[in-house]
């Protein structure tokens, strides 16, 4: 939770001596426009696109945003592989499924450690990954139903909780964790970072035949929406300070869910508050005017998603970014708002600080 976290320790050197994106004294969301105060429009749309590449003159390392843990560290050597979603679903354990998450993000934490030794971080190595998946499953036609909690919107809640709280590294309760051989009753000294971050998907109401995703309208009732589709993702958010929100393919009565000012700006971040960053589904911004037939052009389709705030775009429709600026369909602003909300989430994990104690794992 972006709110909830409390600033870094101080850094061996002076803070008088550092500029403010080096300064661990500073908010991670100061230091994120300070940095990108400093970089050039064609550097921060590379840093908005899912393979984010080094900025060696800033001292920036590469980072992937592609990262998959949905029953275990996924695609990335060996790793503990734990019953899939539906059948820890079964168990009606969120207990016990925060406990497996606990481990998963431990795993995660050593693994990235590896990866940024070796110099080369590949897809899958990095720190946030696109877990859990708290769409509801009701048709035996979607593919990806495995991947869910059930048809339960109540399961579906608390089970997703559970995996939010335990990627990054929150109690069960979803309250900071004491630091190591610290006292949970002692705030003062909870851990200053985000252990991984985590990802509810799709976002929303998505599900349904698998072979027309990319261009599926979902019709839905208010009733419907609130109680069933929603719950989910309101509680992953709310209670959960999830860092990360990915949108469907699919879109919502006309409006694809990547682009939608109702459930990105009005919901999500109007009425839920929430501060983190958003990510398209990979390819879905492309869908716009492929398949959803709502643009005509790259450029149309990736100032829509920008400007209703979608932060990362997993594919390559935000290459088009600097041509809408061109076009006059974004501005500057609004591209460099977006940088800001994925800078402060890589802050938050750490990455930029040598007194980060996941790195101890």
């Amino acid at each position: 939770m972006l709110s909830a976290l409390v600033l870094s320790a101080h850094a061996q050197q002076p803070a008088n001596q550092l500029l403010p994106y080096q300064n661990p004294n500073l908010s991670a969301e100061a230091r994120a426009n300070d940095l990108l105060s400093r970089l050039t429009l064609e550097e921060k749309t590379k840093l908005m696109m899912d393979a984010s590449p080094a900025i060696s003159r800033l001292g920036i390392p590469q980072f992937q945003w592609w990262n998959e843990a949905l029953h275990g560290v996924a695609r990335n050597g060996y790793a503990t592989v734990f019953p899939i979603t539906m059948h820890m679903a079964s168990s009606w354990d969120d207990a016990l499924l925060y406990q497996v998450f606990t481990a998963v993000s431990d795993e995660a934490r050593a693994k990235a450690q590896v990866a940024k030794k070796s110099g080369n971080v590949k897809r899958y190595q990095s720190l946030s990954f696109w877990t859990p998946n708290v769409n509801i499953f009701r048709d035996p036609r979607w593919g990806r139903g495995q991947e869910t909690y059930g048809e339960d919107p109540y399961l579906t809640t608390r089970m997703g909780l559970a995996v939010v709280n335990g990627l990054q590294g929150q109690s069960f309760d979803g309250k900071p964790l004491a630091a190591p051989g610290v006292l949970a009753s002692d705030q003062s000294k909870t851990p200053q970072y985000v252990k991984t971050l985590a990802c509810a998907k799709h976002f929303a109401v998505h599900s349904g035949p698998e072979s027309v995703r990319h261009g599926f309208n979902a019709e839905v009732s208010e009733y419907d929406l609130w109680d069933t589709y929603l719950p989910a993702f309101e509680a992953c958010v709310k209670e959960g300070g999830v860092e990360a929100v990915m949108g469907a393919y699919n879109s919502v009565d006309g409006e694809p869910c990547c682009g939608s000012k109702r459930l990105m700006g009005d919901i999500l971040r109007g009425q839920w508050g929430f501060e983190g960053h958003y990510v398209s589904d990979c390819g879905a911004i492309s869908d716009f005017h492929q398949f959803h037939k709502i643009t005509d052009t790259a450029p149309e389709s990736a100032a829509l998603a920008l400007k209703n705030g979608c932060d990362i775009n997993c594919g390559n429709t935000y290459l088009m970014l600097l041509q809408a600026l061109q076009e006059g369909r974004v501005t500057e602003e609004e591209i460099t708002q977006s940088c800001v909300r994925a800078f402060t989430c890589r802050y938050l994990l750490g990455l930029f600080s040598d007194d980060n104690e996941y790195n101890q794992i």
